[in-house]
């Protein structure tokens, strides 16, 4: 429970029922973002959360125990397994009804059915949560909850690379090799890129390097001339940024050639100095990327059969009495941290 910024405490709550559309979940894993720790810190407070007390989380697995008269008529019954989303839609404005329901012209309106979960919606890091059938999704029964509490990452991942799309043969950047970075990387290899190049530092590097990507270590010089340098001076067909640092914003765009694609998933905190000549006159697509649309269906196969090898991403595991423990393990990359799982 969010108290303050960087203030938090267990608590003993009530245990939620759910409305006629919801189901309430046992929570058995929950994976640390990125997102979630800047929620601690207050870097959006006011927005996320509006207020405190607040439980955070968005990256979750567990089963089903009770579930709205809806809800049971969609299937949602108890002992179902699911990992679960952050956005809900209203499903009722335009975005929502042409499946863009991440971009719901009613975000923020509980009262008209927009939900967020673990950003202004009470989340995960719980023994049980309620969330919509809109933002739950089936998970095989082969499928280990550690594993499965990676699906939203990994679908806000396919969701990056399907925004500038893949062609079969392009060359692929990850600038970031955090979790999301080396997401990105195997789901473009995924969808049919011939080459994954992963821009970052530290041991996250060796992991990429360990999942059969290149690797270019930002500490070693300017990593656009090095990207450019490994395909014969052309620059990459598609990056994805997911960094969101003002020099990753403008090394993206650097490090693809003419007529590519860049998108950006990491959120920038500052202004990005963007080289807009080069834009104009090489015709460089940009895309931003807002949480995922319709790709939880997607991946969840792809994980399950494991060509989205996304497991080997989970470096370390905590009980929630141990969040804090976990959250500094996640922030301070000790052990060389990627994906830390915490389990109630």
């Amino acid at each position: 429970m969010l108290t303050a910024p960087h203030e938090f405490e267990i608590r003993d709550l009530p245990r939620p029922s759910p409305r006629d559309n919801e189901v309430l979940c046992r929570v058995r894993a929950i994976a640390i973002c990125g997102t979630d720790a800047e929620i601690v810190e207050g870097t959006f407070k006011g927005r996320w959360p509006r207020a405190y007390p607040f439980v955070p989380g968005h990256e979750w697995s567990g089963e089903i125990v009770d579930a709205g008269e809806v809800a049971r008529g969609f299937g949602f019954i108890e002992g179902i397994r699911v990992a679960g989303t952050s956005h809900s839609g209203c499903g009722y404005c335009r975005m929502c009804r042409t499946g863009r329901y991440n971009l719901c012209l009613n975000y923020g309106r509980e009262d008209l059915g927009h939900r967020q979960y673990g950003h202004y919606t009470p989340g995960a890091y719980a023994e049980y949560a309620v969330q919509t059938i809109k933002s739950v999704f089936n998970i095989p029964d082969t499928m280990p909850f550690d594993v499965a509490a990676l699906c939203d990452t990994a679908s806000i991942a396919l969701h990056s690379v399907k925004r500038p799309g893949i062609d079969p043969g392009d060359v692929f950047v990850a600038v970031g090799s955090g979790g999301m970075g080396l997401l990105t990387a195997m789901c473009a290899k995924v969808l049919g890129a011939a080459r994954c190049i992963v821009v970052g530092g530290g041991k996250r590097l060796e992991r990429a390097r360990g999942l059969g990507f290149e690797i270019v270590d930002y500490h070693d010089g300017d990593p656009v001339a090095r990207v450019r340098e490994m395909t014969g001076g052309l620059g990459a067909d598609v990056a994805v940024d997911s960094a969101g640092t003002k020099d990753s914003v403008r090394q993206s765009i650097g490090m693809v050639r003419k007529g590519g694609r860049v998108a950006f998933t990491g959120i920038p905190k500052e202004p990005s100095s963007i080289d807009f000549q080069k834009i104009v006159l090489e015709e460089i697509d940009l895309y931003g990327v807002r949480a995922n649309r319709n790709t939880m269906e997607e991946v969840i196969p792809l994980m399950a059969d494991g060509r989205i090898p996304a497991g080997k991403l989970i470096t370390h595991h905590f009980k929630l009495a141990d969040f804090r423990e976990a959250l500094r393990t996640f922030n301070e990359r000790i052990d060389g941290a990627l994906k830390v799982i915490v389990e109630p």
